[in-house]
């Protein structure tokens, strides 16, 4: 039995992960999960109140962390920069997650459920980021904009680096929202 609450909860992801490429999301029990982990399934509801939810642990984290770091990013900044400021800050997380990325990024695509729940995840990320913005003084219109097309290209860097670590993800962060401005610049120039 694991002795504390953190390696209980890391010992239910490692084996839901385990299950679920074994077996299939959807043919996958929570009590399954629980005895392969060496804890009852009442210990697996204490730390996630639902099987999907075993994928996106951490999501608290990531927005109570980048939604920080838009709110002490330097004046002066436009709003995309200081995106890309939170998200290299918050890209540490994702590193230390980088054995859990690839196959938790596998069964997201293969299983409509899972999709729709990172769907859920990318919209309840970006309104936040929209908000840290807004509380900034950018206005409503731009704040979501910017929000969500960094939540975008937040995604498309992390999904690149997932796919081919060899470079760190902060070199794929800087060249996706490179790419964005020079398709940004590319609109300017068509008008």
């Amino acid at each position: 039995m694991p002795r504390s609450g953190a390696e209980a909860r890391s010992r239910l992801k490692q084996a839901a992960l385990e299950l679920y490429r074994e077996n299939g999301f959807d043919k996958t029990t929570t009590a399954e999960i629980a005895t392969r982990a060496g804890v009852t399934e009442r210990t697996f509801f204490r730390h996630f109140p639902d099987k999907r939810e075993v994928l996106f642990d951490g999501e608290a984290d990531l927005r109570e962390d980048l939604t920080q770091s838009v709110a002490e990013a330097p004046d002066g900044l436009a709003p995309l920069e200081i995106l890309l400021r939170a998200f290299k800050k918050a890209g540490r997380i994702m590193e230390r997650n980088l054995p859990f990325a690839e196959p938790r990024r596998d069964l997201i695509a293969s299983t409509p459920t899972l999709r729709e729940r990172n769907l859920a995840k990318a919209a309840t990320l970006a309104e936040a980021l929209a908000e840290a913005l807004r509380q900034r003084g950018v206005e409503d219109r731009l704040a979501r904009l910017a929000a969500h097309a960094g939540w975008a290209t937040f995604h498309h860097a992390t999904q690149a680096w997932i796919s081919d670590p060899t470079r760190n993800l902060d070199d794929y962060l800087a060249e996706a929202f490179a790419d964005l401005r020079e398709l940004g610049a590319e609109v300017q120039a068509g008008q």
